[in-house]
């Protein structure tokens, strides 16, 4: 049967679907509407299974706030291309509006909820990887309740998005924290929020840069002590590489080669355990410092250097940040 092309078009506003997809689905449906939509569905299927194992880095990160409820969502694909079209930053948008409205709890909850036209998210989503032909995926949903919140598009650019909540309103304030937030990458508010987990593996990581430190110094001193520069003999690649251009004989290389075998093993065995101690927990107090909201140094006040803690006493004495949310598409 011939399919008109007020049809298509009335399809293709159903579904979002381009103009040959809608047309082969119609006339293989014979006009059925409801038919058809099945049609681009179940290939909207096949296409998310197929590419089921493709990398989704790219995508769309919103965030709003509405009636005392704030979400952030991320709807993710795999090339900036598709993630920079109007439609997809649209469906994005639908099902944030879907989620905040029913202040849903989290991504499950998220993609049982229907749209404005009646479908239901998790289809859409499968829907829309049909049409473009990409993996496409929700995350990122993080959310706050209550009174206070203030939402962040970092550069309006879709790809970070933060979210701050104050025990006063503070609408100015908690936009610039909100800029903090995403400028600085807080870990946790303060450091009594931090997880057992990561200050024990901070620690950890702390004493072993502590222990391979002072390791190299010693063999550094031991090389400086034989007239051998260590910038010359810090890998193999190197040693090779001076020796051709003369700056150090096969003699010193030898010599290098072995200091630095002997003294690496004198030093570990000898290595002072309440010293390293001392500095690795320095250097959790630093990490600490650097990556609790409160105490980084705040990145947009009027000059003066203060912490995120100090700035908003200056500004008001009973002024406190009650939470934040943060979510980006980007490796950090």
């Amino acid at each position: 049967m011939a399919i008109s092309i007020e049809d298509i078009k009335k399809l293709r506003t159903m579904t979002g679907a381009g103009l040959a997809d809608v047309k082969k689905a119609l006339t293989e449906a014979e006009g059925d509407f409801e038919k058809a939509k099945e049609l681009l569905r179940e290939r909207g299927l096949a296409i998310a299974a197929k590419r089921s194992d493709r990398e989704t880095s790219n995508g769309c990160v919103l965030a709003k706030v509405a009636d005392g409820f704030a979400a952030i969502i991320a709807l993710k694909c795999e090339t900036d291309f598709v993630a920079n079209g109007a439609d997809f930053i649209a469906l994005t948008q639908s099902i944030l509006d879907a989620a905040v409205a029913a202040k849903a709890k989290d991504i499950e909850a998220v993609k049982e909820l229907t749209l404005a036209d009646g479908q239901k998210i998790q289809d859409a989503v499968t829907q829309r990887s049909g049409i473009t032909g990409e993996k496409m995926e929700l995350d990122g949903y993080n959310v706050l309740e209550g009174e206070n919140i203030e939402v962040y598009d970092h550069m309006g650019k879709h790809t970070l998005a933060t979210m701050v909540q104050t025990n006063k309103p503070v609408a100015e304030i908690g936009h610039k924290l909100a800029m903090q937030v995403a400028a600085m990458k807080p870990v946790a508010l303060d450091a009594s929020k931090v997880s057992q987990a990561v200050l024990d593996e901070e620690y950890k990581t702390a004493v072993e840069k502590t222990k391979l430190e002072q390791v190299e110094k010693y063999v550094e001193n031991m090389l400086k002590k034989a007239g051998i520069n260590p910038a010359h003999v810090d890998s193999d690649e190197h040693i090779e590489s001076n020796m051709k251009k003369g700056w150090i004989t096969e003699e010193q290389a030898k010599e290098a080669r072995e200091i630095k075998v002997k003294a690496a093993a004198e030093k570990a065995a000898s290595l002072n355990e309440n010293m390293i101690d001392n500095i690795a927990k320095g250097r959790v107090q630093k990490f600490l410092k650097e990556n609790c909201l409160v105490d980084q140094e705040f990145q947009f006040g009027d000059g003066d250097k203060a912490s995120v803690s100090q700035w908003l006493a200056k500004q008001d004495k009973d002024l406190k940040i009650v939470d934040f949310k943060r979510f980006t598409l980007s490796a950090e």
